[in-house]
């Protein structure tokens, strides 16, 4: 099984070789060693590959790993085509471009960087293309099969890291203030606030008022557990009435308030629980795909001419 581009590792070998300069020009060597759905593959792809992948790995990988690397990303792009999925030029120099950003350079210095160690820039953009088309399809084609199950997620974790805490959901509201306003402007909005909340008694009710009156703005409805808030804002929910505003403070967009909406039990998603639903969605995404490379490699034509 091909795993996907150690990005981090690639970006400290290709910064270490920014520092180096003047490598001969690469091989051209078009030999085809193996056809694969009667696309080539040649000497100079394997010798680009085994570079790019001694430069990700510091280890030298054998010819045969090479070439069954570039055999599966044949057929991972074939059955990209199949169903529509083929990144165009711009989304790979795009995804290139977002590698040089994390590592602080150009793409121009990315590429010079590369070819230092005697790599193409298109061979790194080939295999961006490859694994970039094949976790697209493994998740589309196969999303239900790879959705972890909140039980089984609880199950794994074991009862004591089961935490239960308050779901909420409200909704943001500002009566706006601009810079420079008088004090006694900025009393009269904290007035106005006051007498909003004693009107309003539903996240509806708000919505209507909040949404036709000048000057204040409504925003859409946020939901939050007790693990995302502060202490002191989750005793400020817990002391509002479903449907009433909290306390008007002063804020620099102005007088903000916010309207609760529900107030719910749940069970956090602790980081325990978060690390173990990860592993098993990689352990089944690792179990699916290998599956689904084993028979599309089953149902490709190989012709292997020299190795």
């Amino acid at each position: 099984m091909t795993t996907q581009l150690p990005v981090f590792r690639l970006l400290l070998a290709i910064g270490a070789g920014l520092i180096l300069t003047g490598l001969p020009a690469p091989s051209r060597a078009q030999n085809i060693v193996v056809m694969v759905n009667g696309d080539p593959i040649t000497d100079f792809d394997i010798e680009q590959r085994s570079k790019l992948d001694t430069l990700t790995t510091q280890k030298t990988p054998t010819r045969e790993q090479v070439i069954n690397e570039l055999i599966e990303d044949k057929v991972k792009l074939k059955e990209g085509k199949k169903y529509g999925v083929d990144p165009g030029v711009s989304d790979i120099n795009q995804s290139y471009e977002g590698m040089a950003q994390r590592m602080r350079i150009t793409p121009d210095q990315l590429t010079k960087s590369l070819e230092v160690k005697g790599v193409r820039p298109e061979t790194l953009k080939g295999r961006m293309k490859a694994e970039m088309v094949w976790t697209s399809l493994v998740r589309g084609r196969f999303k239900e099969k790879l959705m972890v199950g909140e039980r089984d997620v609880a199950q794994a974790v074991g009862d004591k890291l089961q935490i239960e805490g308050t779901e909420y959901k409200m909704q943001p509201i500002v009566l706006i203030v601009p810079r420079g306003s008088s004090p006694a402007f900025q009393e009269t909005r904290m007035k106005e606030a006051e007498q909003y909340r004693a009107r309003v008694g539903s996240c509806e009710e708000a919505n209507s008022l909040f949404r036709s009156t000048p000057n204040a703005t409504i925003r859409e409805s946020v939901t939050k557990t007790t693990a995302e808030l502060p202490e002191a804002l989750r005793k400020v929910l817990d002391d509002t009435a479903i449907g009433h505003l909290t306390a008007p403070e002063v804020t620099k967009s102005g007088i903000e308030m916010v309207v609760l909406c529900s107030r719910k039990p749940t069970m956090i998603d602790t980081p325990k629980k978060r690390e173990v639903r990860e592993k098993m969605y990689q352990e089944k995404y690792e179990k699916t795909q290998k599956a689904y490379l084993d028979d599309l490699r089953k149902a490709a034509m190989i012709e292997y001419r020299n190795r």
